[in-house]
């Protein structure tokens, strides 16, 4: 049954009871309440402001932070006791903190809206949320980024529009995603600065009429700067948005490498094998070693692009101000959370236990993938590259018309090409002199897949300082 209009936190004008169906419709609680602790701290820091302003007496204010308190553990305890009526985790706090103090608590929300404290709950929120993700893709790094320097010496086929390119080191394939996630974590804590703004003390759109201490209460919940506009801080969601598109890019990231881990552990790749822990069966088949864990990964971008590009239409048409369609924002915003959470932790298993087939990943290798190397020797004896290029691509071509591989080619063969063609072409057809030619930063020659390794360990030590 739908509760009377003296529950709500808006009351007053409104006569008789809310349709059952709007008031479900409305409700919030279901999915805001896990901002029940940004809330407590939130009330905390203003019951101490409005002391401040002497709005409420310094016996009044204990007793709402001992009522607060005593929440706050209902809530550790999971013994708090939502009700009907409680709409969101703002009136189902106050609720409890009138029914545990009385009178007092009804002095907490003077100069204050759910507007200002709603936003105010949720940056605490993300606040918070960033610094779990970081901790998560640091970890997914770092373990990536030794797995990298142990397996240096693995050589296999670098791809370039799905069609094997050049022979690079496994260590240099690792690194180019854990480079793309160091530029996430980089992101990332430049959307929790500019989250880190405190809204509260705005009111619902035109500010305080009280001597509230702004300054007091950002101290107290720690952000670092204070809104400048009341209208702005309480309608604007750009926090979210940046959230939002930057956990769309992060699985970008993550999809991107799924994608090339699940090729890879295929049959006709097999150059690597996943843990059973990150694998699942089929119930037909009982062959099947399916990489779920990849395909989840990758299908969980889709979820999230679904949640930013959801959230950006919700904001486009709106007017100025708070209007209820910001609702949409807490549902979107955890959503990603949880999702980008699992898929942090997920990842950082996968790469921690699978294992790499070397035999097999140097088998791949191919005379074709030195087809570069070819020109770059005629360039080291004088030719022009793109001269050099054309004379390579018909010895692919005479290699392909006489059905052998390139390094089958005679130096008869390549002379009649070319004359700067010698007895040393012999040396272009070793793969691993082909990748330590590579050695300018960020090249996948040993020396600068190390200096790579080396620099991604001091970026990770110094985010944790």
């Amino acid at each position: 049954m739908a509760s009377t209009e003296g529950s709500k936190l808006w009351g007053g004008r409104f006569v008789g009871d809310t349709d059952p169906i709007m008031e479900k419709f409305n409700a919030s609680i279901a999915y805001d309440k896990r901002m029940w602790d940004a809330d407590i701290r939130g009330s905390k820091a203003y019951v101490k402001a409005l002391e401040k302003a002497k709005l409420v007496t310094r016996d009044e204010m204990n007793q709402i932070v001992q009522g607060l308190n005593q929440i706050s553990e209902e809530w550790c305890q999971d013994i708090f006791v939502i009700k009907p009526g409680d709409e969101d985790i703002h009136t189902a706090n106050e609720r409890r903190l009138t029914e545990l103090i009385g009178a007092p608590a009804g002095k907490l929300h003077t100069g204050r809206s759910r507007n200002d404290q709603v936003v105010t709950d949720m940056r605490l929120w993300l606040r918070d949320a960033i610094s779990t993700l970081t901790d998560n893709a640091l970890q997914l790094i770092s373990s990536m980024v030794e797995r990298a320097a142990a397996e240096i010496d693995v050589l296999f086929p670098g791809y370039t529009h799905m069609q094997r390119a050049q022979p690079i080191r496994w260590s240099h394939w690792i690194l180019s995603h854990a480079v793309a996630l160091s530029r996430d974590v980089d992101r990332l804590k430049e959307i929790k600065k500019r989250a880190n703004v405190l809204p509260l003390g705005s009111g619902a759109i035109a500010g305080t009429p009280f001597d509230i201490d702004r300054e007091l209460l950002r101290k107290e919940l720690d952000f670092d700067g204070i809104s400048l506009n009341s209208m702005d801080a309480t309608g604007q969601r750009d926090f979210v948005v940046e959230f939002l598109f930057w956990a769309s890019l992060c699985l970008t990231h993550l999809s991107k490498m799924a994608e090339d881990l699940m090729l890879y552990s295929t049959k006709e790749f097999s150059f690597i094998t996943l843990s059973d822990a990150y694998s699942t069966g089929s119930s037909l088949m009982p062959q099947k070693k399916n990489a779920d864990s990849l395909e989840l990964i990758r299908s969980k971008a889709g979820r999230v692009f679904g949640s930013c590009a959801g959230f950006m239409m919700t904001l486009k048409g709106l007017p100025s101000t708070y209007n209820k369609d910001l609702q949409e924002d807490k549902e979107a915003m955890f959503d990603c959370y949880d999702t980008v959470h699992a898929v942090l932790q997920v990842t950082t298993g996968v790469m921690s236990t699978l294992k790499i087939n070397q035999s097999v990943m140097e088998a791949a290798l191919s005379p074709d993938m030195l087809a570069t190397d070819l020109a770059y020797y005629l360039v080291r004896k004088g030719m022009p590259f793109r001269e050099a290029h054309g004379v390579s691509g018909k010895a692919v071509f005479a290699a392909e018309s006489k059905n052998i591989a390139l390094n089958q080619l005679t130096v008869e063969d390549l002379s009649a090409l070319s004359p700067l063609f010698g007895s040393d072409v012999s040396s272009v057809w070793d793969y691993g002199s082909s990748v330590e030619q590579y050695s300018a930063s960020g090249g996948t020659a040993k020396s600068s897949v190390a200096a790579q390794v080396e620099h991604l360990r001091c970026w990770l030590k110094k985010q944790t300082q």
